[in-house]
């Protein structure tokens, strides 16, 4: 059974103008088969496109699943902590690793603060206890997330100003989840520009070579659109490849395939152009990922980061980045030397 998103993904392939001849698509196609030994669907979601040349620099399903999955790559007790929210936050606090200040969080229907439990069953109960939250700890708005977040599934904002209305559109979710109440940081002034509706998040790959050095392979900066609180491509959000050695946008940002598969040289809603800007404090976000790759030694993670105007903050830490990104933002992740060695080690 082929997957919802990549059937959606295939509709947009055949209404696609940029895509290459007919012929010129089956030559591929039967050529990817032969060499990577799979039937290469995934080469409709992004290969087809006429200015595509070098389809043999793109991972395979069964590469991307290789370096995701590989028991030499991860470790399950790294796993552990990455995959859980809360653990991650009270990880990354403990070795003074920069992350959203923690401030609540609950199990379901029990709600914690400050040393205390709050068993709640009503509206009225959880309207009580947000409002105790953020008047005790000064806060206007807070984040709140699933503890296995992904791809920015049911993360929401619960506002003091609104709490009434958004207490009652989320209640029924959080009460029958598990959630971390997260601070709303205040992003970067030049990031807001770009787009402020939410945190747009530069997505940083490590991996520790078979040296113990740590290295960074790739990075991609992730905007929402529209009116969404979260960034993340699942998610209807678009990303473009960062030049890692200055920090700056490459020209064009990217959907993916089942969104539309459209390019982007500005963002849709404020129509900032992405080239050549500076990502600001790149330097600080790299070195901030590189030390915190120390303290959580998994050979390959997908760190989330903020930008602040005080400098870098680590969102979360992916254990199973999505490689498909990666792989498009970077132009062929089989360019990258080190990919060679990652997936010998994977196998």
């Amino acid at each position: 059974m082929i997957p919802k998103h990549q059937r959606e993904g295939f509709k947009v392939f055949l209404k696609d103008k940029r895509k290459k001849t007919y012929p010129k698509i089956i030559k591929e196609f039967l050529t990817l088969w032969r060499s990577k030994k799979e039937l290469p669907l995934y080469y409709f979601k992004y290969l087809y496109r006429s200015d595509i040349t070098n389809i043999e620099d793109y991972l395979s399903t069964k590469e991307a699943a290789k370096i995701q999955k590989s028991p030499k790559l991860h470790r399950m007790e790294y796993m552990a902590i990455m995959s859980n929210k809360l653990v991650f936050s009270l990880f990354c606090k403990q070795n003074c690793i920069p992350t959203p200040e923690l401030v609540s969080y609950n199990f379901g229907s029990n709600f914690y603060f400050k040393n205390e439990c709050f068993k709640i069953s009503k509206n009225k109960e959880l309207q009580s206890f947000f409002y105790k939250v953020l008047v005790d700890s000064q806060k206007d708005r807070l984040f709140l997330k699933p503890f296995s977040l992904f791809g920015g599934k049911g993360a929401c904002i619960i506002r003091k100003s609104h709490l009434e209305e958004d207490i009652k559109e989320n209640m029924d979710l959080l009460l029958t989840n598990d959630y971390i109440h997260e601070d709303v940081l205040n992003q970067h002034e030049d990031i807001n520009k770009i787009n402020p509706s939410c945190i747009n998040t530069l997505r940083i790959e490590t991996y520790i070579d078979k040296n113990n050095k740590i290295n960074i392979m790739n990075v991609f900066m992730r905007f929402g659109v529209g009116n969404n609180i979260v960034d993340n491509g699942h998610s209807g959000g678009i990303y473009i490849g960062v030049d890692r050695t200055n920090g700056k946008l490459k020209e064009v940002a990217m959907e993916e395939a089942h969104f539309g598969g459209r390019d982007f040289y500005k963002h849709p809603n404020s129509d900032y152009p992405f080239k050549d800007f500076v990502v600001p404090f790149f330097k600080e976000s790299c070195e901030l990922v590189l030390k915190a790759t120390q303290f959580l030694p998994d050979r390959y993670i997908g760190w989330d980061v903020a930008i602040t105007q005080d400098g870098p903050i680590i969102i979360e830490a992916n254990e199973f980045p999505d490689l498909f990104m990666s792989d498009t933002a970077y132009g062929g992740y089989l360019k990258n030397p080190l990919l060679k060695e990652i997936l010998a080690e994977a196998s």
